[in-house]
């Protein structure tokens, strides 16, 4: 299946002919009804029994591959036309014994298999037991056909083979289906992912760009010095998000606590808002420093925002990092709403088997963001 278009991708030119021989290489026990027809004395005989067999091995082949590709796509078979592609096979067969005589009972092999191939299970069934039927009482009923009972053992060994051909097709491509949707899930995955990590890095960037834009505005007319200041460092940071989502969509971005604390301080501070943030950070392994990193971008991106806070805590230890306010906080004490950060911040925590709570802090006040890393995912 092409994931651009959700259709089913056509069969590779291997396959194709894989397919087409797969069909056609049956066709040799076709060799005793031929050479019965080649024999025959009379010259219209041969050409009614040689032309019936040749047409009988195309339909056969051909109804073969018309089952093969639905399959491989996982559609459904028409039953009606199987049942008339079934009955015209056979019809062709039945024509061939001016040329074949009795021999033209071999071609029940080929009907017996097709119909397993293509019919719903009990229709086969009844069709193969009709096609091993047949052959015996010819034997009994037509002079000279006593030898062609033996045809009943190869009707049901054929279809048994067919039928152990049909699974293994039917499995093989739900399997290719399966991994095909698997596929299209992880894209699917992340591209989801890759927007978030985007609106992270832009929401709390263009939060800080607004707030500043607007301290600037309100500091034109009463300090130009500083809202030139507070202009420059706009500027600044807007060429920094430019830089972040380049980078995010090359490669994503790698996020730092250090950083983030840094851009933490002066996304508060631009806010109005007292920072409480540590001077000292643990030393942390790469992939906790990050996730850290990001738990500060988040819970501060959501201070400055939502919460009205006029002072913002930062907490790192060796085990978690918390992020708090003293602002409204939820809604309700243990309030556990995911906004877009949130979910992104989650799924990476859960891939390093860290912990997300959001609450209010311990006195039931503001708003509190705790990832923690347990000591057996440590």
């Amino acid at each position: 299946m092409d994931l651009s278009t959700g259709q089913p991708r056509p069969a590779s030119r291997h396959w194709r002919f894989t397919g087409w021989l797969l069909a056609a290489v049956w066709l040799f026990f076709l060799n005793v009804p031929l050479s019965t027809a080649l024999h025959q004395p009379e010259p219209w005989r041969r050409v009614v029994g040689v032309v019936a067999l040749l047409g009988f091995g195309v339909g056969y082949v051909l109804l073969f591959q018309w089952a093969r590709r639905l399959r491989q796509a996982l559609l459904p078979i028409p039953v009606g036309r199987a049942r008339a592609g079934l009955v015209l096979l056979f019809a062709v067969g039945v024509a061939s014994i001016p040329g074949t005589g009795g021999n033209w009972l071999a071609t029940l092999v080929y009907v017996a298999a097709t119909a397993v191939f293509l019919l719903p299970r009990w229709e086969a069934l009844a069709t193969v037991v009709l096609c091993a039927l047949a052959p015996v009482v010819a034997s009994r009923l037509v002079s000279g056909w006593e030898s062609v009972d033996t045809i009943f053992f190869a009707v049901l060994l054929a279809s048994f083979a067919m039928f152990g051909v049909s699974q293994l097709a039917q499995r093989n491509s739900e399997l290719q289906a399966a991994q095909q949707e698997i596929r299209r899930l992880a894209v699917a995955e992340e591209r989801a992912r890759a927007a978030r990590d985007l609106h992270d890095i832009l929401g709390h960037s263009l939060t800080v760009v607004a707030i500043k834009a607007e301290l600037a505005g309100r500091l034109i007319e009463v300090d130009r010095e500083r809202a030139a200041t507070e202009i420059a460092e706009v500027e600044e940071l807007a060429r920094a998000a430019l830089a972040d989502v380049r980078q995010t969509v090359g490669a994503y971005r790698e996020v730092t606590l250090a950083g983030e604390l840094a851009g933490a301080r002066s996304a508060l501070t631009a806010a109005g808002i007292a920072a409480d943030l540590p001077t000292e950070v643990p030393e942390l392994p790469g992939e906790w420093d990050q996730l850290f990193g990001w738990t500060v971008r988040e819970g501060v991106t959501n201070v400055v925002r939502h919460s009205g806070a006029r002072c913002c805590t930062v907490r790192v230890y060796a085990d978690r990092a918390e992020v708090s306010d003293d602002g409204r906080g939820p809604s309700t004490p243990d309030a556990d709403a995911d906004g877009n950060g949130l979910v992104g911040l989650r799924e990476r925590a859960g891939r390093l088997g860290a912990a997300v709570t959001v609450g209010r802090r311990r006195d039931g006040t503001g708003f509190l963001l705790r990832v923690h890393v347990p000591g057996e995912a440590r």
